[in-house]
C-alpha cells in the first residue's frame, strides 16, 4: 500500500512538474507577446489621439463659422444703418434699435431700481449696499442651490459697477510686491461650476487672492447670468484684488447669437429690456487690458502690428459698445477701400498663390456658393501671408463684408468699413497715367475702435508677419516677430491671452513668449477639454493649474470621452452638409460624368472643402459621412441619408427650406430685434419685415405672396400669430438614427424581435469595450 502510494505520489509530482514546463513560457516567448501587446497598444492610443484630434478640429471650426456668420449679419447691419438714409431718405428703425439703441428714461435715474419692490415670497439673497462678505457668501449659496437674484438686486448691482468701472483706466496696472500670488484666468462662457471650482481650489478673491478674469464671462453657458453676476459682486467687494478684462462676447451683438439675451429674457421676463440696457452698459466699461509688474501684459484675444498701448490708454472705450458696430463710413470711402483692397490682392495672388484643383473648381461655383466671399481656406491663407510677408507693417485688423442687397448699392460687392491693408500709397489716374497719393488718414473713432477689434479678436499663428484673420472673421493672425517686436517696444517680458479653447486649458507660443490660458472645461462636449487658470508672483513665472468638471467624465473611460466628443462633433457636421446640400450635389454632379452617383474620394472631398470651407481632413472623415460603391468610389447620396427636416413644409420658392436651415441662427437674431416685447409671437406684418431684413442679408428675392404663403403655412392654430419658437422647430435638421435608437429603446419587453436587434449591435460596442479595458486601465495610470 506504501508503494502503491508512492508511486501515485510520484505520478502526479511528475504531471505537476510537465504542467510547469508547459505554464511557463520561454524568455524569448514572453519578449515577443510583450512586444505584440505594446504594438497593438501604441496603435490603439494612436487611433484614439486620432480621433481627439479630428474631432477637436471639427468643433473649432464649426465654431468660428458661426462667429463669421455673426461678423457678416452685424456687417449688413451696419451697412443698412449708415447708408439707407442716404439712398432712401429714412431710416431703419428697427436695425438703429439694435446698433444704436435709446437707453429707457428710467434707467437713467440713479435709484430706478428702488421702484422694482421685492415680495414678501422671495426667498433668495437680499443684498444690501456697500456689499459685504456675507453678501457675496449669500450670492454663492443661493447659486448653487439654482436660486435667482431678483431684479431689483441685479439692476442695483449693475449700477454700483457702472459707476466703479467709470473711474477705472483702460489698462490696469498691478503690482505683485503687495500680494504672494495673482491668479489669471480665461473664458468662462457661463460655465458656474467652472467658476466654483476655481474657487474651491485655488480660494475666494480677498487681499490674499487677488483674481484677474480675462473676459468672455457670458455666453454658450446656461449660467452666464450667475458668473457675471458673481464676477462684478467681488470686484464690487474688492476692487483693488477683483479685476476683469473684456472679452468679445462681452458685446450685446454677440450676445444675440450665443445665448446670453436669451437666458436674461428668460429668467428675468419683466424687467430683462432694461438689465440688458444696463448690461451693455457696463460691458463697454471694463478695461482692455491688464498689466502685471510692467511684464506681463494680460489682454483677451492678441495683438495686431499696429498695437499700440500708448494709444489705447488714452481712448474712450465706452463709445465702443460693441466691435461688431462698424465705424460710420459713406458709400464713397467703401468704393475706395474695395479698389485698394482688390488692387492689393491682384498684387498679393499674381504668381504666388499655387494653382490648384480647388482653384479650378472655386470658378465653377454658383452665386449662393460664393456666399462666403470673405471667407478664405487655411491654405490660401497661408499662401497669401507668405506673399506679403516682406511688408510687416500692413494692417492686419478685418471683419467680413456684409452681404449688400443690389438693390441698396450700385457695386456687385461691397467690401468691409475696416481695411485689412493699409496702403501706403493709392494709385489715382491722372490724364493718361497713374499718379500716386497718400491715403487719408482714417479718423480718430475708426483707430480707436480697430485697436479694440484687434485686442478683442486676434489669434497668434507661427507665420511670421501680421494676416487679416479670415478663419475666425475678425481681428488678425499675428506672428512671433509681431508679439517679439511689441513685448521689446514696452519692456515686456510676456503676453497671456484667452478666446481660444486648448485641449489642455493652456497653450505656450512664440518660444514661451505667448500663452493662450482657457477656464472652460468640456467647452465643447464633456470630456472634450480642460480647463486651466495661471498662477503669477514675483518671480513673474507662470505656473498652470488644470482642472475638469467631472460629475459624470470620471465615470467614463477613456475610450467613452472620446467617442462621446466624436459623436457630436460628427452630428454637427452632418447637420452642416444637410444645410448645404443643394451647393454639394450641384459640386458633385460636376464631377459625376456617367450620372450614376458615384465620385472619387478626392473629388468628393474636394467639393466638400470648396463649399463649407471647414478646413476639416474629410478623407479622415468619409467613413462617418458617406458609403463606398464596390468600385471604391463614394456615393455621394448618402452623405444626407441619415438627416431629414423637423416638419415638411410647402416650397414657396426654390430652396427656401434649405436657405431657412442654414441661416437659422440669422432669422432668429433679427426677430429678436422685431420682437420689441420679447412674447415669442409675432403678427404676419412683423413676419414680413423679418423677411425683408433676411432677403436683403442674404440676396434672397422672395414677394409678399410667397412670405404670406410661408406664414398661412406655419400658422399651426390660424390665430393670426406665428410662435417663432415653433417657426424655429419646423428648422431643424433631424438625425434619423436618433428616431431609430428612440424608437428601439422605446420598445416594450413583448417585442422581442426589436430588442434582439438592438442588443445585438450593442453586443459589438461592449465586446470592444471590454477589449480596450486593459489599455484604459494604463492610460488611467498614467
Amino acid at each position: 500500500m506504501g508503494c502503491g502510494t508512492s508511486v501515485a505520489t510520484e505520478t502526479q509530482r511528475k504531471g505537476v512538474e510537465t504542467d510547469d514546463t508547459v505554464k511557463t513560457p520561454t524568455p524569448a516567448l514572453t519578449m515577443k507577446a510583450a512586444v505584440l501587446i505594446q504594438r497593438w497598444y501604441r496603435r490603439y492610443m494612436a487611433r484614439l489621439e486620432m480621433r481627439r484630434r479630428y474631432t477637436w478640429n471639427i468643433f473649432q471650426s464649426i465654431e468660428y463659422a458661426g462667429e463669421q456668420d455673426q461678423l457678416q449679419l452685424s456687417s449688413f447691419f451696419s451697412f443698412m444703418l449708415d447708408n439707407f438714409t442716404q439712398l432712401n431718405g429714412n431710416g431703419p428703425d428697427l436695425i438703429s434699435q439694435l446698433l444704436d439703441p435709446v437707453v429707457e428714461p428710467w434707467l437713467e435715474r440713479e435709484t430706478c431700481y428702488n421702484l422694482i419692490s421685492v415680495p414678501e415670497s422671495y426667498t433668495g439673497p437680499r443684498l444690501s449696499f456697500p456689499l459685504s462678505v456675507s453678501d457675496t457668501n449669500a450670492l454663492l449659496s443661493a447659486f448653487k442651490e439654482q436660486q435667482t437674484l431678483h431684479a431689483r438686486y441685479v439692476l442695483q448691482l449693475l449700477y454700483e459697477t457702472k459707476k466703479l468701472l467709470k473711474q477705472m483706466p483702460n489698462i490696469i496696472h498691478l503690482s505683485t510686491s503687495y500680494t504672494k500670488e495673482i491668479t489669471i484666468c480665461g473664458d468662462l462662457h457661463g460655465r458656474l461650476d467652472d467658476l466654483l471650482l476655481i474657487f474651491y481650489k485655488n480660494g475666494l478673491p480677498s487681499a490674499e487672492t487677488p483674481y484677474v478674469f480675462n473676459g468672455d464671462f457670458v455666453d454658450r453657458g446656461k449660467k452666464s447670468i450667475e458668473v457675471v453676476m458673481l464676477l462684478f459682486a467681488y470686484l464690487l467687494l474688492y476692487p483693488d484684488y477683483m479685476h476683469l478684462n473684456r472679452g468679445n462676447h462681452e458685446d450685446h451683438i454677440m450676445n444675440l447669437r450665443y445665448g446670453f439675451t436669451k437666458e436674461v429674457m428668460q429668467k428675468y421676463k419683466i424687467h430683462g429690456h432694461e438689465i440688458l440696457q444696463l448690461f451693455q452698459e457696463v460691458f463697454s466699461l471694463l478695461p482692455i487690458a491688464t498689466v502685471i509688474d510692467g511684464k506681463i501684459l494680460i489682454v483677451h484675444g492678441g495683438i495686431s502690428d499696429e498695437t499700440d498701448l500708448d494709444f489705447l490708454s488714452s481712448i474712450e472705450r465706452h463709445k465702443v459698445k460693441s466691435a461688431l458696430r462698424f465705424p460710420r463710413h459713406s458709400l464713397e470711402q467703401l468704393d475706395i477701400g474695395q479698389s485698394c483692397r482688390q488692387m492689393k490682392r491682384m498684387r498679393s495672388t499674381d504668381g504666388s498663390r499655387p494653382s490648384s484643383s480647388r482653384s479650378h473648381y472655386k470658378n465653377q461655383r454658383t452665386p449662393n456658393q460664393r456666399k462666403r466671399r470673405c471667407r478664405l481656406s487655411r491654405q490660401d491663407s497661408a499662401a497669401s501671408t507668405s506673399s506679403s510677408s516682406s511688408s510687416s507693417s500692413s494692417s492686419s485688423s478685418s471683419l467680413c463684408s456684409p452681404r449688400t442687397p443690389s438693390s441698396l448699392t450700385p457695386h456687385p460687392c461691397l467690401s468691409s468699413p475696416s481695411m485689412p491693408y493699409t496702403i501706403n500709397v493709392l494709385q489715382v489716374p491722372f490724364l493718361d497715367s497713374l499718379s500716386s497719393v497718400s491715403p487719408p488718414t482714417p479718423p480718430q473713432h475708426e483707430r480707436e475702435w480697430k485697436q479694440i477689434v484687434d485686442i478683442l479678436w486676434s489669434d497668434p499663428k507661427t507665420q511670421e508677419g501680421c494676416s487679416p484673420n479670415t478663419f475666425r472673421g475678425g481681428g488678425c493672425y499675428f506672428g512671433p516677430d509681431v508679439s517679439q517686436r511689441l513685448l521689446l517696444q514696452h519692456g515686456l517680458q510676456l503676453l497671456i491671452r484667452s478666446h481660444e479653447c486648448k485641449q489642455e486649458g493652456y497653450e505656450l507660443c512664440h518660444g514661451g513668449r505667448v500663452i493662450t490660458i482657457f477656464s472652460a472645461s468640456n467647452y465643447y462636449e464633456v470630456g472634450s477639454n480642460r480647463g486651466a487658470y495661471i498662477k503669477v508672483g514675483r518671480e513673474l513665472v507662470p505656473r498652470f493649474y488644470q482642472y475638469q468638471v467631472s460629475r459624470t467624465t470620471r465615470k467614463l473611460t477613456l475610450t467613452q470621452r472620446v467617442r462621446a466628443a466624436e459623436g457630436s462633433a460628427l452630428r454637427a457636421l452632418k447637420e452642416k452638409l444637410f444645410t448645404h446640400r443643394s451647393e454639394l450635389m450641384l459640386g458633385f454632379q460636376q464631377f459625376d460624368y456617367n450620372n450614376n452617383g458615384r465620385v472619387s474620394v478626392s473629388e468628393w472631398a474636394q467639393v466638400l472643402e470648396s463649399v463649407l470651407r471647414l478646413d476639416v481632413p474629410w478623407r479622415t472623415l468619409r467613413p462617418h459621412l458617406a458609403h463606398l460603391a464596390p468600385d471604391g468610389r463614394v456615393e455621394y447620396q448618402s452623405c444626407f441619408e441619415d438627416m431629414g427636416p423637423g416638419i415638411s413644409l410647402p416650397q414657396v420658392t426654390p430652396n427656401l427650406a434649405e436657405t431657412l436651415f442654414r441661416y437659422r441662427t440669422d432669422i432668429e437674431i433679427i426677430f429678436n430685434i422685431i420682437d420689441k416685447d420679447h412674447s415669442g409671437l409675432i403678427s404676419v406684418e412683423e413676419f414680413r419685415h423679418t423677411w425683408r431684413l433676411f432677403s436683403a442679408h442674404l440676396g434672397v428675392d422672395i414677394n409678399d405672396k410667397a412670405i404670406d404663403d410661408l406664414a398661412r403655412s406655419i400658422d399651426f392654430n390660424k390665430d393670426g400669430s406665428i410662435d417663432f419658437t415653433e417657426f424655429l422647430e419646423a428648422f431643424r435638421v433631424v438625425h434619423k438614427l436618433d428616431n431609430k435608437d428612440q424608437q428601439l429603446n422605446g420598445k416594450v419587453d413583448g417585442d422581442g424581435g426589436w430588442r434582439s436587434i438592438h442588443e445585438g449591435k450593442n453586443l459589438n460596442a461592449n465586446l470592444r469595450e471590454v477589449l480596450h479595458v486593459s489599455a484604459e486601465k494604463l492610460v488611467e495610470r498614467k
